[in-house]
């Protein structure tokens, strides 16, 4: 068949050229080709393209979402959302235990991955040595701080697993906006004050949103703690 050639192609020009020069629904057919082997891939991309209106947008549509486009079954459904997490995954495995993580800017490009695609608030907490060397991260909540408050014994022993000396707290803002709240200030007073009769210094909160973060450390607030 026609479109059987045209994959042959498709796939041999990404293994020469990379993605950098497909079109967006380029790289969707190719993608598809693994979870649809007996169809012309080319109209279903161009249609998950114009319901959620740009290829990251594809990706961050749930499951649900993405079922009801035409030509997505549960397959196609289940490999698209995979994508942001092997990538996610992928970026966080590049950053290995004694990865030096001591300002901001370096934590901040950390963690940005570790929020793609994410539609809720998702807590983590990074325990690192006194250098500020990445020891091990762990979620501690999902959702707000005020709908997922942090328990305390899950962070203390988290901590004490680690062996830490240094902590930094983070989560993401889904709406775009990388602006603390006043549950953000407090949340990181709370865990400051949890952590800090271990001898484990809280060193950074940093609020992810898009690709863009915000650091308490730089803003002054942990001055006054």
């Amino acid at each position: 068949m026609e479109y059987s050639g045209h994959r042959e192609r498709l796939k041999n020009r990404f293994r020469k050229e990379g993605l950098d020069n497909f079109e967006p629904h380029n790289i969707l057919e190719l993608l598809l080709f693994y979870s649809i082997p007996q169809k012309d891939t080319n109209p279903i991309a161009h249609r998950l393209i114009d319901s959620f209106g740009s290829l990251s947008a594809v990706f961050d549509a749930t499951y649900e979402e993405l079922m009801s486009v035409e030509g997505i079954g549960a397959n196609t459904a289940t490999l698209i959302k995979l994508i942001p997490e092997v990538a996610s995954a992928y970026i966080a495995d590049k950053t290995s235990v004694g990865t030096v993580l001591n300002n901001s800017e370096k934590l901040g490009q950390y963690l940005i991955p570790k929020y793609i695609g994410a539609r809720k608030e998702i807590i983590y907490m990074i325990c690192m040595d006194s250098r500020c060397r990445f020891i091990n991260m762990k979620k501690i909540g999902e959702g707000s701080f005020q709908s997922a408050p942090i328990d305390p014994r899950d962070v203390v022993k988290f901590a004490l697993y680690c062996s830490a000396s240094t902590a930094v707290l983070a989560h993401n803002h889904p709406d775009g906006f990388a602006i603390p709240s006043n549950d953000d200030l407090t949340a990181t007073k709370q865990l400051y004050d949890i952590l800090k009769p271990l001898g484990i210094k809280l060193v950074d909160h940093i609020i992810v949103a898009d690709d863009d973060f915000v650091s308490l450390a730089d803003s002054g607030f942990f001055n006054n703690l």
